[in-house]
């Protein structure tokens, strides 16, 4: 009993920390994904780009595309904790100890590292879609670009979803490790509050707690965009605009 008494002092005497941990964390947590996400998508247009027929161009898309593929197996091998240690002091190594802003540079780390995954899976997002589809496009006249924003990026975007939205909660918790930078983050304030204390076990108790509050909410609030944008189950599809017979009423997925 005398455990959650403990507990309980620590929400009330240390919210304040606490918010603004929360703060901290669904902040950077939030534009690392989307900016990871517009990453991912830039990257996977590029690396769609049929190869040019001309030589030098042919050669620059080349260089580019490996220049991606080894930015995105870098990141992908490497711990986040590592990349936020080797880019923070490594900026501080080079401009004579001068560091970085301490949340620009953890929405950079997290950006990056989010990128890396975001490209592939827009990447196997694009390649899910029909060929034909493409085809259809440049038959038209439409460049690959146009062919990318207009077409295939709509349907990608909506198969892709859960995965981003998997990123997102990801991203969440793997904030944690900017505390080694840092970062005052929910994780950051755990520590602080665990020395202030001495109450190490109650601490983080608060702080698990308050991350699977934030993680559990996301992800059902992902969970009702998801199903807003898959549509209703039960729709009718016109075959006839002066035949009614020829509509076809589909009920969860089955034709009536």
């Amino acid at each position: 009993m005398n455990f959650f008494v403990q507990v309980w002092e620590i929400v009330v005497k240390y919210y304040p920390f606490l918010l603004k941990g929360i703060g901290v964390t669904m902040l950077i947590a939030l534009v690392g994904t989307v900016v990871g996400l517009i990453i991912g998508l830039l990257t996977g247009i590029v690396r769609t780009i049929p190869l040019s027929k001309n030589g030098a161009l042919k050669i620059l898309q080349k260089v580019i595309n490996a220049v991606i593929a080894v930015y995105i197996e870098i990141f992908r091998g490497t711990p986040m904790m590592v990349q936020a240690m080797v880019i923070y002091w490594g900026y501080a190594f080079m401009n004579g100890g001068s560091t970085l802003p301490l949340i620009p540079a953890g929405i950079f780390i997290v950006s990056i590292n989010t990128g890396a995954y975001m490209a592939e899976i827009v990447r196997g997002g694009i390649i899910s879609i029909d060929k034909g589809q493409f085809e259809g496009a440049y038959s038209v006249g439409m460049t690959h670009v146009q062919t990318m924003f207009n077409v295939i990026i709509p349907q990608v975007m909506k198969n892709i979803l859960p995965s981003v939205s998997n990123e997102f909660v990801i991203n969440i918790k793997d904030t944690s490790v900017l505390n080694v930078i840092g970062i005052a983050e929910l994780y950051y304030m755990a520590g602080m509050i665990k020395t202030m204390t001495f109450q190490t076990f109650q601490a983080y108790t608060v702080v698990c707690v308050l991350y699977f509050i934030m993680t559990f909410t996301v992800t059902r609030i992902l969970r009702v965009i998801e199903k807003k944008l898959s549509g209703s189950e039960n729709y009718v599809v016109c075959g006839s605009q002066s035949d009614p017979k020829a509509e076809i009423r589909v009920k969860g997925g089955d034709s009536v």
